[in-house]
């Protein structure tokens, strides 16, 4: 990825997009503007890598597991300054994958069944108010937020038509959900 010294405009998520990718760390778009962030601790990569293990088996066939990939949030028209997120790991039907793959883009919104965010050090705000606003706002029907502190957990939130997302509780253990559909996570496996 080769970014500008400067950019002297909000990006579009085709604008996004050309940018590439970075030679370290990872990107992301908020409503035009491009974040930076440092590559996720091994802990937190690790996490991601065995939630995705436990719950490959267990979706659907016609979903997928797939971990830290773009997602198009869709909350503007494609000509104005756009919101794309990079979760930890996300369901998504299957056809997006082959959506892209014939035609081009990233995931959208439209295709996510559940987004999972992992705490990062020093992100909570973003994770649990702005991302969280941002997933509602684009009509992401689950989100998960898992914080590997002691005793590993996760706060699962669900979308309403009225209410946005309507908030869980922490679980601590095993999580065991039957929306979307059935899974079940055994969080100490996580770290």
């Amino acid at each position: 990825m080769s970014i500008p010294a400067t950019i002297d405009h909000l990006l579009t998520v085709e604008d996004y997009l050309a940018l590439g990718v970075p030679p370290s760390g990872y990107t992301e778009l908020q409503v035009g503007r491009l974040l930076m962030s440092p590559s996720p601790v091994p802990d937190h990569q690790h996490a991601g890598r065995m939630l995705a293990n436990q719950l490959d088996g267990q979706v659907p066939e016609q979903f997928e597991v797939i971990t830290d990939v773009d997602v198009d949030l869709e909350l503007a028209p494609p000509d104005e300054p756009g919101t794309v997120r990079r979760p930890d790991l996300i369901i998504v039907n299957r056809t997006a994958r082959q959506r892209i793959r014939g035609h081009g883009g990233i995931t959208r919104a439209a295709e996510v069944a559940v987004i999972v965010e992992i705490l990062p050090p020093g992100s909570e705000r973003t994770v649990r108010k702005t991302k969280h606003s941002e997933y509602a706002n684009a009509g992401v029907p689950h989100y998960w937020i898992i914080s590997l502190d002691e005793p590993v957990s996760v706060a699962a939130y669900h979308l309403t038509d009225e209410l946005g997302y309507i908030d869980g509780n922490d679980v601590t253990g095993v999580f065991d959900t039957a929306e979307p559909f059935p899974l079940r996570v055994d969080l100490e496996r996580l770290i």
